[in-house]
C-alpha cells in the first residue's frame, strides 16, 4: 500500500492509501473516472502497520483498494455498505466530526 498524509494546518490532516499495483494508474465506471497518482497517495510503499496507525486517529481520510479498504473494515471505521465501486476498485471516504 501506498500511504501520504497532507497536513492542513487548522482544518485537519487527510490521510490517503490505496493498493500499490494501482498507484499512477486511472480507472473508469460509467461516467465516472478517476486518475490515482503518487502526488495524492504518496510514492513510498507503507506497511500494514504504518497504515494502521495513520488510520486510527485520523480524521478525514481516502481509501483506494481492495487492500486499503478491507484494512478500515477490519478496524471498524467503516461498513462495506459505505463503500463505492468505482469498476472493480472498492472507494471510500471516511470523515469525522
Amino acid at each position: 500500500m501506498f500511504l501520504k498524509i497532507h497536513r492542513s494546518p487548522g482544518s485537519g490532516d487527510v490521510v490517503a492509501v490505496c493498493d500499490r499495483e494501482l498507484i499512477n494508474t486511472t480507472i473508469s465506471h460509467e461516467k465516472i473516472t478517476v486518475t490515482i497518482t503518487d502526488a495524492f497517495y504518496g510514492s513510498s510503499p507503507a506497511t500494514e502497520a504504518d497504515v494502521r496507525a495513520a488510520l486510527k486517529n485520523a480524521g478525514n481520510i481516502n481509501l483506494m483498494g481492495e487492500r486499503s479498504v478491507n484494512l478500515a473494515l477490519d478496524m471498524g471505521l467503516v461498513e462495506r455498505s459505505n463503500c463505492i465501486m468505482i469498476g472493480k476498485i472498492p472507494h471510500v471516504q471516511i470523515y469525522r466530526l
